[in-house]
């Protein structure tokens, strides 16, 4: 998952570019880590009853008939997670336009390495899951990287890792964000209201319109990207696409510093990475503990899940790196040994954010399955956390 980045032209930004990026991603990162740990505590706790009634209680209309009035929970997940694929959709758009992206030579390895570290946990959570038919619309919950959590390991680091592969990291972040942006709006989508689908293509034409014709102001666009999220929400396609089809809409310009795309930007990096994140973090986290004996970890979606973020990230991102440098096909981020590869390749198996935020989406409704879902992010994530960072302390001493 990737947010708060910025980007200033010229081959002499990238150093300042980066430095202000990783900045922001692990400052957001620390806070999304205190804010889950928050939520276990919470969870485990005298407060496990409040904490549940906080996330459940009901402050608002039905916005849609098939999700009934919104709750707190909904409010985080459906809306306020909206505005970070509107973050992550900003981003995607700048850098395939102007950035790390641009460049078809600078986007195969990212692209190779992000299509392997999706695929193959995929592979290892349907190994562990399919002698279950119930458990098999889970096959995305370990694809995601969550950049935050990732670059906030990273700080920990400083200077032992170089600043190529952080910036892969990021950057292989980004098209890992685009796979899961189309995952959810294909696979996590069902019972379309196509009157409602059709409203929001002409919401989105209009806001096309107003790029073209030169329209500058940010307020016009914001109104209808509003209009477009409930209308999105009323289709049954998950409402958090909206953020990332708004996105594609707003200008960007030349002066990239003034351009509409980069003001937005600027603006919505904070409140995502402390506040929109977090707030995630502390609604998802949250699973009791107390009776969760050896056997539920032993269950096959606990597992799948935990073995695809921390077997099968690895393996995918990490052959695929191999094989295209042994080819030629790319070559390894410049100045990063092997094992510096490898450790990156492990904390890219931290999934929590979007691992949780799919887990929700494959099993809605059901808090059984979504806790086990939430013990298995939350193993395979501290498993390659652990391990990224023991891998690139090493490799950094050596």
């Amino acid at each position: 998952m990737t947010k708060g980045g910025r980007r200033v032209t010229g081959p002499a930004a990238r150093p300042s570019l980066l430095h202000r990026f990783l900045a922001d991603e692990a400052a957001g990162g620390i806070v999304l880590i205190a804010a889950a740990l928050l939520a276990m505590v919470a969870a485990n706790s005298p407060l496990a009853d409040a904490y549940a009634h906080l996330l459940h209680a009901t402050t608002g209309p039905t916005l849609a008939p098939a999700i009934g009035p919104m709750t707190v929970h909904l409010w985080v997940n459906d809306g306020a997670m909206a505005l970070f694929f509107l973050l992550v959709g900003l981003e995607i758009k700048r850098e395939i336009v102007a950035g790390e992206l641009a460049d078809p030579a600078d986007r195969r390895l990212p692209v190779i390495a992000a299509g392997a570290g999706m695929a193959v946990p995929a592979l290892v959570y349907l190994a562990a899951t399919w002698r279950d038919p119930a458990l098999r619309g889970g096959w995305a919950i370990p694809a995601a990287t969550d950049i935050a959590f990732a670059v906030g390991v990273l700080a920990l680091l400083g200077p032992r890792v170089p600043a190529a592969l952080k910036l892969f990291l990021t950057t292989v972040a980004i098209v890992d964000d685009m796979g899961a942006v189309a995952i959810i709006a294909v696979a996590y989508s069902h019972g379309l209201d196509w009157g409602a689908l059709a409203a929001a293509a002409g919401v989105l034409a209009v806001m096309a319109a107003m790029n073209r014709r030169g329209v500058r102001r940010l307020s016009p666009y914001l109104v209808a990207a509003a209009l477009l999220w409930w209308l999105v929400l009323l289709s049954g396609v998950h409402a958090t696409i909206a953020g990332v089809l708004a996105a594609i809409a707003i200008p960007m310009t030349a002066d990239e510093a003034a351009s509409p795309l980069h003001r937005l930007e600027h603006a919505l990096s904070p409140w995502v990475a402390f506040v929109v994140v977090p707030l995630f973090g502390f609604a998802n986290a949250g699973v009791a503990l107390g009776g969760v004996s050896a056997g539920v970890l032993a269950e096959p979606l606990v597992i799948g899940i935990a073995a695809g973020l921390f077997v099968g990230k690895q393996a995918g991102m990490f052959g695929a790196i191999a094989l295209a440098d042994r080819f030629g096909w790319a070559a390894r981020p410049a100045g990063a040994s092997w094992l510096q590869v490898y450790g990156i390749t492990l904390l890219a198996g931290i999934g929590f954010t979007m691992s949780l935020f799919i887990g929700g989406l494959a099993f809605p409704g059901d808090a059984a399955m979504i806790d086990r879902v939430k013990l298995g992010v939350l193993a395979g994530s501290l498993a390659s956390a652990l391990a990224g960072y023991g891998v690139l302390r090493w490799a950094g001493r050596r």
